[in-house]
């Protein structure tokens, strides 16, 4: 009797590790059927929105591996998913659906942010969790830019932040990626701190750090891009210069475009970093249109034509064309790579609102995921893209 027990425990085990493994797959292929079925900007902003605030309120967990077979294993080990990673998803969500706020009066929609934030902070405006990685500056700067709400309330959260950049500073004056890496720098930095820095320094009159958020967009430039081509590598080490990692990395690319757009378009007309940054986004977008395929797309590695298209890549590079196209000099040429990018995008978005077909999270320097799925950071710039979009070119009359 115990024996027979035991093998149905076992069996029951088994069962449950095979629905772990099976549930996921079978949602992907369940999500595709249908896949690309929007063709009005409208309607494919709205399902995005509305698939982007269910997610604020259960955010979708974040692989931290490529492993698809036992599944529970990596669960009970804690290798699952991480909180780090958690934050750049929760913050483009965050970011894209303040964009949408902007143009709509929606309470539901604030009242989901709201409940976001108190899950976050406490009521004196402190993280529940107090962060240890620059990542979060990302989510930080999320909730300095909605505007329906007194950002002073979390002021305590948001110096922390500032803190925890200093803390991270290396003897170069540019910022760690992890203090455990403190000899490299990486791309993503790029995209997880400079929006942050400018706009502290900017609501809290700190121009130290919007030098800051300059000196790491120009370092980068001078020591993380490919020569001719400009397109940044996945990083740099500090002691002698030397690229790391893949040059043309597609998310890269995007990390390198959401930290420099978001750097300059808050900065003031007048204001002495204006210029510099102004000629740093017309270069590189000069540089990532001509990585953009026919189709709208870059793939996550932009110069093989053979490797898979990346949604997030399209996303993010999306939203920084239709920033570039602020500038004369090339506004017709912007905004035309930003709507076939969207173009692109609506193609590869599930009949639920959800788009697919994101790289997963990176593992290491220039070891990169071959997972390919939903991911709510590209559905949080989608969502910002495509409500800047409609808000600013879309009038009445032109084709959706």
């Amino acid at each position: 009797m115990v024996i027979q027990l035991l093998l149905y425990l076992i069996l029951a085990i088994v069962v449950i590790a095979i629905a772990i493994d099976l549930i996921p797959v079978w949602k992907s292929w369940f999500g595709r059927i249908h896949i690309g079925r929007y063709s009005d900007k409208r309607v494919w902003s709205r399902a995005l929105t509305v698939r982007g605030l269910s997610w604020l309120s259960r955010m979708p967990a974040i692989k931290v591996t490529d492993n698809t077979r036992l599944i529970v294993l990596d669960m009970l080990r804690g290798n699952y998913t991480k909180s780090a990673i958690q934050h750049w998803q929760e913050a483009a969500l965050l970011l894209g659906l303040n964009e949408y706020l902007r143009h709509n009066d929606d309470p539901a929609a604030r009242q989901s942010i709201m409940k976001f934030l108190d899950s976050k902070l406490d009521g004196g405006g402190r993280w529940k969790e107090q962060p240890k990685h620059v990542d979060t500056a990302i989510l930080a700067y999320a909730i300095l830019s909605l505007d329906f709400i007194d950002s002073d309330r979390y002021e305590p959260a948001i110096h922390a932040i500032w803190e925890l950049i200093r803390e991270h500073l290396g003897g170069d004056g540019t910022v760690n990626y992890r203090q455990s890496m403190k000899g490299y720098r990486y791309v993503d930095t790029v995209g997880f701190i400079c929006p942050f820095l400018v706009a502290y320094g900017l609501k809290y009159d700190q121009p130290e750090c919007i030098d800051l958020a300059v000196k790491q967009i120009v370092e980068y430039e001078q020591y993380g891009m490919l020569e001719s081509h400009h397109i940044p590598v996945h990083a740099y080490k500090v002691e002698n210069r030397v690229p790391l990692g893949l040059y043309g990395w597609g998310r890269g690319l995007g990390w390198f475009a959401v930290g420099l757009i978001d750097a300059w378009s808050q900065l003031p007309p007048g204001h002495r970093h204006k210029p510099v940054l102004e000629r740093s986004v017309e270069t590189y977008a000069r540089a990532v249109m001509r990585f953009q395929h026919p189709d709208g797309s870059w793939k996550w590695t932009v110069t093989r034509g053979e490797c898979r298209p990346d949604s997030s890549a399209a996303a993010t590079l999306s939203w920084f064309l239709l920033g570039a196209s602020a500038i004369d000099r090339i506004s017709a040429e912007c905004r035309l790579s930003a709507e076939t990018a969207m173009q692109y995008l609506m193609g590869v978005t599930r009949r639920s609102g959800a788009v697919d077909f994101s790289q997963g999270d990176t593992k290491d320097i220039g070891v990169y995921s071959m997972l390919f799925d939903v991911l709510p950071f590209t559905q949080g710039y989608a969502i910002r893209t495509i409500n800047r979009y409609l808000n600013t070119f879309h009038k009445k009359g032109e084709p959706r």
